[in-house]
C-alpha cells in the first residue's frame, strides 16, 4: 500500500488565516445549502401522493426516492476525495450549482414542452432526482469537512453541532411546507422553493469562500471512482427491492446486484491498494479512530433510521396521526436531537473532551430505543413524546462529534476524504439497516396476526369468528406488500369500513333497491357469509314496506357480528403494529450497544487547545 505524502508543499491554514466574520458568512452559505440538501429529502415526501396522481405514475412511486438515494450515497466518497485534490470551494459550487438545476427541472417535469422524453412525467421526475442527488452528495460530503478548515479543532464540535441543528429543523420544516405549498399552490414549489435559497448560498460561498485546498498534488483515481459506483448503486438497488418486496430476497435480479456488488468491492480493495492517491486510501483503516468510528457510524445510521421510520409507522397505525401530519408528529424526537447535537458541541469545545459525551449519548439512546420498545396499542402520546426526545437526546451526539473525533485523527489534507467516508459508511448503515428492520417488521407482523387474531376469537360466535377469520387473511396479504407507506395492513380502518358497509346495505334495503343490494353482495371485502344472505334476497320481499322491514329485522344479528368483529379488527391490527414496532426497538437495543462498544475502542484524543497569539492578522489567502 502506498503513504500520502508528509505535507503537501503550499498548504495554507485557513482557521488562522480567515478572521472569524469572514469565517461566519462562509459558514451561513453552507449551512444554507446543507439546509436545502436535508430539506429536499423530507419535502417531497409529503407532495409525492400528489405527484403520483397528477403525473400518473404511481408504478415509480418509491422511484422517485430512490433515485435521489442512489446518486447521493454512491457519489459522496468520490466528492470527498475531489474536495482534497482541488479544494472545497469548486466543489462545493459545483454541487449547488447541479442540485439548482435538477430541482428545476423535476418542477418542470410532465410539462408538454418536455413532450414523452424518458418515457412520460412520472419518468422525467426519476431522473432529474437522480440529477438532484448528484449535486447533493457534494453538499453533504464537503460541508462537514469545511468545518475543519474553517476552525481550530478545539471551535470544531461547536459549530459541527449546528449542522445537526440543520438536519433537525429541516426534519420539522420540510413536511410543514411541503403540505402548504403543494395544497396551496403547487407541487412543482416543493422543487422551486430551492432556486432563490440555493442562489443565496451560492453568492456567499462565491464572494467569501476561498479555494479551501488542501495542498495535496496528486492525479484522480478514475477506475477507483468508478469501482465505488458499481459497488454502491447495485448493492443500494438489491436491498431497497428487497427491502420494498419488489423482488424476492432469493430472486436472480437480487442474488445478481448482489454479486455484481461483492465483484466490485472485491476490485475496488485491489485498486485502491495500488493507487498513489485513492479514492478511499486504506490506510485510514489501520487508524484506529477512523475504524472504529466507521463501525459505531454505520450502526448508528441503522438507529437513527430506523428510530424515524418506524415511529412515524406506529404514530400513523396506532396513534391514529395521519400520514402527512405523521412527520411532524416526530417534533419531540427532532427537539432533543437539536438539543442534544448543539449541546454536546458547546460542551466538547468547553471541556476539550468529546469520547465520554459520545459515550453518554449511546448510553441515553440504548435507554431510549428500550423505552420504545415498551410500546403497546394503549400507550398515551404523552408517553410516547418522553419517548422521543430520551431518544433523540442521545442519538443527537452523534451528528457532531464523530465527524469531530475523525477528522482530529486524520492529517488536514486527508479531511475531506475521511469526513466524505465517514458519512458513507453511515448512509451505507441507514439502507442497509432499514432493509433489515423491513424484513423484520414483516415477519413480525405475520406472527402478531395470528397470535392476535386468534385471541380475538376466543369466545365469539361462529359469525364473529367467521369474519375475523376473513379480515386475518386480508391482513396477512396486505402484510406482504412492503412497510414504507404507512398503510395499515388490512386496507385501512376496518371499523369504519364496516359501518360504510352497513350504511350502504341499510339504504338499498331502506329503498327497496334490489339492483343495488345484488351489487353490494359483489364486494369482495365483505364477509362471505353476508354476502351470501345479501345474494339470497329476493326482490319481491323489498316491494314492500313489511317486507322490507323483516329484511333489516334478518340481517340486524349479522349487522351486529359485523360491528365486533370490525372493532376487534381494529383492535387486532394497532396491536400487531404496536407489538411488531416494539419489537423492532428491541433489536435497536443491540444495534446501540455495539455501537457503544465500538466507541469504546477508539482512542480518547483531546481537543487541542488554542495557543496564545493564534488569531494573526489575516493573511491573503486565494479566492
Amino acid at each position: 500500500m502506498t503513504t500520502p505524502p508528509s505535507a503537501p508543499p503550499g498548504r495554507i491554514n485557513y482557521a488562522q488565516t480567515l478572521d472569524l466574520r469572514t469565517k461566519r458568512v462562509i459558514l451561513f452559505g453552507v449551512l444554507l445549502g446543507l439546509f436545502l440538501s436535508a430539506l429536499d429529502q423530507t419535502i417531497v415526501a409529503t407532495a409525492m401522493p400528489r405527484i403520483a396522481e397528477e403525473l400518473d405514475g404511481l408504478n415509480l412511486y418509491t422511484w422517485v426516492t430512490t433515485a435521489y438515494l442512489l446518486t447521493n450515497t454512491a457519489l459522496v466518497p468520490i466528492y470527498g476525495k475531489l474536495s482534497d485534490l482541488y479544494g472545497r470551494k469548486p466543489v462545493l459550487m459545483f454541487g449547488i450549482v447541479v442540485f439548482l438545476i435538477g430541482s428545476a427541472l423535476c418542477g418542470l417535469a410532465g410539462e408538454p414542452f418536455f413532450g414523452n422524453l424518458f418515457g412520460g412525467g412520472m419518468m422525467q421526475l426519476v431522473v432529474f432526482r437522480g440529477l438532484q442527488g448528484v449535486g447533493a452528495a457534494a453538499l453533504g460530503s464537503v460541508a462537514f469537512a469545511i468545518i475543519a478548515d474553517l476552525f481550530e479543532p478545539i471551535d470544531r464540535p461547536r459549530y459541527q453541532g449546528l449542522f445537526g441543528a440543520v438536519f433537525g429543523i429541516s426534519s420539522v420544516a420540510g413536511p410543514l411546507l411541503g403540505g402548504f405549498l403543494t395544497d396551496q399552490i403547487s407541487w412543482r414549489w416543493v422543487f422551486y422553493v430551492n432556486l432563490p435559497l440555493g442562489l443565496i448560498a451560492l453568492a456567499f460561498i462565491s464572494a467569501k469562500m476561498p479555494r479551501l485546498a488542501s495542498g495535496l498534488q496528486a492525479r484522480v483515481d478514475w477506475l477507483g471512482a468508478f469501482l465505488i459506483l458499481v459497488f454502491t448503486v447495485p448493492l443500494l438497488l438489491a436491498l431497497t427491492w428487497g427491502a420494498n418486496q419488489t423482488y424476492a430476497w432469493t430472486s436472480p435480479t437480487l442474488l445478481g446486484l448482489f454479486g455484481l456488488s461483492a465483484a466490485a468491492l472485491v476490485a475496488f480493495l485491489w485498486v485502491e491498494g495500488r493507487h498513489p492517491s485513492p479514492i478511499l486510501p486504506l490506510t485510514l483503516f489501520s487508524n484506529p479512530t477512523f475504524a472504529w468510528g466507521a463501525v459505531a457510524r454505520f450502526l448508528i445510521g441503522a438507529g437513527f433510521l430506523g428510530a424515524i421510520l418506524f415511529l412515524s409507522l406506529y404514530l400513523v397505525n396506532v396513534q391514529g396521526v395521519s400520514a402527512t401530519a405523521a412527520g411532524t408528529a416526530t417534533i419531540p424526537l427532532t427537539v432533543g436531537l437539536i438539543i442534544g447535537s448543539v449541546g454536546s458541541g458547546q460542551i466538547a469545545s468547553r471541556i476539550g473532551r468529546y469520547k465520554v459525551l459520545m459515550l453518554i449519548g449511546l448510553m441515553t439512546a440504548a435507554l431510549g430505543f428500550f423505552a420504545l420498545s415498551t410500546l403497546n396499542a394503549d400507550t398515551a402520546y404523552g408517553g410516547v413524546v418522553l419517548r422521543m426526545v430520551l431518544l433523540g437526546l442521545g442519538l443527537g451526539p452523534a451528528l457532531p462529534l464523530y465527524t469531530t473525533a475523525l477528522q482530529l485523527s486524520v492529517k488536514p489534507w486527508e479531511i475531506g476524504v475521511a469526513t466524505s467516508a465517514g458519512q458513507f459508511f453511515q448512509q451505507m448503515g441507514s439502507t442497509i439497516g432499514t432493509a433489515i428492520f423491513g424484513a423484520l417488521l414483516t415477519a413480525g407482523l405475520a406472527s402478531q396476526f395470528t397470535a392476535n387474531f386468534e385471541r380475538a376469537k376466543v369466545d365469539q360466535p361462529p359469525a364473529v369468528q367467521a369474519i375475523l377469520t376473513q379480515s386475518e387473511r386480508a391482513a396477512a396479504a396486505n402484510t406482504g406488500g412492503g412497510f414504507g407507506e404507512g398503510a395499515p395492513a388490512g386496507g385501512g380502518d376496518p371499523a369504519a369500513q364496516f359501518a360504510q358497509a352497513r350504511r350502504e346495505i341499510e339504504a338499498a334495503v331502506a329503498s327497496g333497491n334490489s339492483a343495488a343490494l345484488g351489487q353490494i353482495a359483489q364486494n369482495p371485502a365483505l364477509p362471505a357469509g353476508l354476502r351470501e344472505g345479501l345474494g339470497r334476497i329476493p326482490a319481491q320481499a323489498l316491494a314492500t314496506p313489511e317486507g322490507r322491514a323483516g329484511v333489516a329485522q334478518t340481517l340486524a344479528g349479522q349487522f351486529r357480528a359485523f360491528e365486533i368483529a370490525g372493532q376487534k379488527t381494529a383492535r387486532v391490527v394497532k396491536e400487531s403494529f404496536a407489538g411488531a414496532i416494539a419489537n423492532i426497538y428491541r433489536w435497536s437495543i443491540g444495534v446501540a450497544l455495539l455501537a457503544l462498544l465500538a466507541t469504546l475502542m477508539m482512542p480518547n484524543l483531546a481537543l487541542p487547545t488554542r495557543q496564545k497569539g493564534e488569531r494573526g492578522a489575516p493573511a491573503h489567502v486565494e479566492l
